[in-house]
């Protein structure tokens, strides 16, 4: 992680981003008597409030939370956009980042409760000559659970800073598997031993799903999944475009002691790993959905749950389980440049929490981004 915060030449280079731009106080809307503070039943207002209170800050310049479950809480903060300090819109598109995997991996589990793919069944089998023969046979399943021994592929950098002079490059997921498979096996573990969490896996997955349906992911996703869930505001990106089409708020990060805008980027390299565009409400559709059954029917759906019997192992196809306050909460997270996304709810979706948070470092600290947004919604 890049030092900076805190520090006497990060509050002066934040007074100087944020010094024109009046503060927005927060908009907070809640349904239901279980919102009230002196509930003890609900989600924790006051935690949730304090949390997006005095955006923007150096450490985010708008957030977007959605709690639900037994009892609701949505809270807005922040700004639009530096220049002009218009407060941030609550039902903004943003890039969802790696929540996008649920979606890929809900599409395999269709495949494979219709018999079109076996999660026993292998990248050999279903694309042959993506791999070379130096590779064993890798399951579907492995490569839902992220344990396939696949090397990452080709990345345009390791850093927002080295991605961010070709943001508007195109790196095609060929070319991203295509490095990988040049890489060779891994050379310290085979397939199935060990978890590893990488995009490779699902941007093979996506290939995988194009062959067997003959169709686009993209098109796949929306006919599959975004419609009958009624996520009219979710969508993927027409190849190489680095717009956010919609109502939308601008993201920002630190590069040597100044905020850049990092809004516009092609992300088409993450494709089936990481470039959904989404809203706040049409997450929680896709996470109530799927948490009911409605998306991947049982046993298949169970396979998202499932953390593999592997040493170190901490997730399933693809979402995590954290022990927050006594009880077991499955989340996933998503990252891109200027914008970190949570879904993640307790399996019987008494609580339920979606955020979108314009973080200035949303690829460093996750963590510490969802203990601030979060973290409250599961106080009690």
């Amino acid at each position: 992680m890049r030092a900076r915060r805190r520090t006497t030449v990060l509050a002066a280079s934040l007074v100087l981003a944020l010094g024109a731009v009046p503060l927005a106080a927060p908009a907070f809307a809640a349904s239901g008597p279980a919102a009230a503070h002196a509930t003890t039943t609900g989600p924790d207002t006051e935690a949730l409030e304090a949390a997006i209170a005095g955006l923007p800050d150096q450490d985010a310049t708008a957030a977007l939370v959605r709690v639900g479950g037994k009892g609701s809480w949505r809270g807005t903060a922040g700004v639009r956009d530096l220049r002009t300090g218009a407060p941030a819109l609550e039902k903004a598109r943003f890039r969802a980042g790696s929540t996008t995997k649920i979606v890929t991996a809900a599409l395999a589990l269709q495949l494979a409760a219709e018999g079109r793919i076996s999660l026993d069944g292998t990248v050999q089998q279903y694309l042959p000559g993506l791999l070379t023969e130096d590779f064993a046979p890798i399951t579907v399943r492995q490569l839902l659970n992220f344990t396939s021994g696949l090397q990452p592929g080709a990345s345009l950098g390791n850093t927002t800073e080295e991605m961010y002079p070709h943001r508007f490059e195109t790196l095609t997921p060929e070319e991203v598997v295509a490095a990988s498979v040049a890489k060779g096996p891994n050379p310290d573990h085979a397939p199935g031993e060990r978890q590893f969490y990488s995009n490779i896996h699902y941007t093979v997955l996506g290939m995988l799903i194009e062959k067997v349906t003959g169709d686009s992911y993209a098109h796949q996703a929306a006919v599959r999944i975004f419609r009958p869930l009624g996520m009219r505001h979710t969508s993927f990106p027409a190849g190489p475009d680095p717009r956010i089409h919609g109502p939308h708020n601008r993201g920002y990060d630190w590069f040597d002691g100044k905020l850049v805008d990092v809004t516009d980027w092609n992300m088409s390299d993450r494709w089936a790993a990481g470039d959904m565009i989404s809203t706040n409400a049409d997450l929680e559709r896709l996470l109530v959905g799927v948490f009911r059954g409605r998306v991947v029917p049982e046993p298949q759906l169970k396979e998202m749950f499932a953390v593999p019997d592997v040493p170190d192992a901490t997730m399933g196809a693809p979402f995590s389980p954290f022990k927050l306050n006594g009880r077991t909460v499955w989340a996933k997270t998503g990252s891109r440049p200027g914008y970190h996304t949570v879904v993640a709810a307790t399996r019987d979706l008494s609580r339920t929490v979606v955020y979108s948070v314009n973080s200035t470092d949303a690829r460093g600290d996750g963590e510490a981004i969802a203990r601030r947004f979060a973290f409250p919604a599961f106080n009690r």
